[in-house]
C-alpha cells in the first residue's frame, strides 16, 4: 500500500466519490416528524375506508336469481356460479348425497382462497390452509378460517335451482 502525503485525497474519497452536500444527515427529530407525518396519512386513509363502509354499505342480495336445471349437478357434485350486484361475488352450489342444495359464497373466511365441495368427506375444503366448513351449515370444522361461509338459500321451484338471500331471525329487543 503506498503512503499517501499530507494533502492528498485518501483512497476512499476516490473510490466513493460523494460530495458534502450529498451526504445529508437525518436527525432524530426530522425522522420522528416524518413517522408522524406517515402514520397520520395511514391514519386518515383507514378512516376513510370506514366513512365509505359506513356511508355506502353492501346492498343485500334481492329477489330470486336462477342458477341452473336440477338436472345439471349430479348428485355430490357441485357447480361454480356469479352473481353480479354491487361487485361479482363467486360462489357454490352443491348437491348434497341426501339430495339437499346448499350454496355457499366461495371465497374462505381466512385468506379468501377458493374453496370445493369434497363429496368424500361431505366438508368444504380450502386447499391453501386446509380449512374444513360443513357442507350443510358453512360453520368452520377445522383450520384457521375464523368464521363461517357466508350462505345463500337455495329454492327449488318446477326442476330449477334458484338462489335468495338467507334472512337469518332477528331476536327482538324488548
Amino acid at each position: 500500500m503506498a503512503n499517501k502525503k499530507k494533502g492528498e485525497t485518501p483512497d476512499w474519497k476516490e473510490d466513493f466519490p460523494i460530495d458534502q452536500e450529498e451526504a445529508t444527515h437525518v436527525s432524530r427529530r426530522e425522522f420522528a416528524k416524518f413517522l408522524g407525518l406517515f402514520s397520520g396519512a395511514l391514519a386518515l386513509g383507514n378512516g376513510a375506508i370506514v366513512l365509505r363502509s359506513i356511508a355506502f354499505p353492501e346492498k343485500e342480495l334481492e329477489g330470486q336469481h336462477f342458477i341452473c336445471n336440477t338436472q345439471d349437478v349430479a348428485i355430490g357434485e357441485m357447480t361454480q356460479f356469479e352473481i353480479a350486484g354491487t361487485k361479482t361475488i363467486p360462489y357454490i352450489l352443491i348437491h348434497l348425497e341426501d339430495g339437499e342444495w346448499r350454496a355457499f359464497e366461495q371465497k374462505c373466511t381466512h385468506l379468501a382462497c377458493a374453496v370445493r365441495y369434497r363429496a368424500d368427506l361431505d366438508q368444504i375444503e380450502c386447499p391453501c390452509h386446509k380449512g374444513y366448513f360443513d357442507a350443510r351449515t358453512g360453520v368452520v370444522i377445522q383450520g384457521p378460517p375464523p368464521r363461517p361461509l357466508p350462505q345463500l338459500e337455495v329454492v327449488v321451484e318446477e326442476d330449477k335451482v334458484y338462489v335468495k338471500s338467507l334472512h337469518k331471525e332477528k331476536p327482538y329487543n324488548l
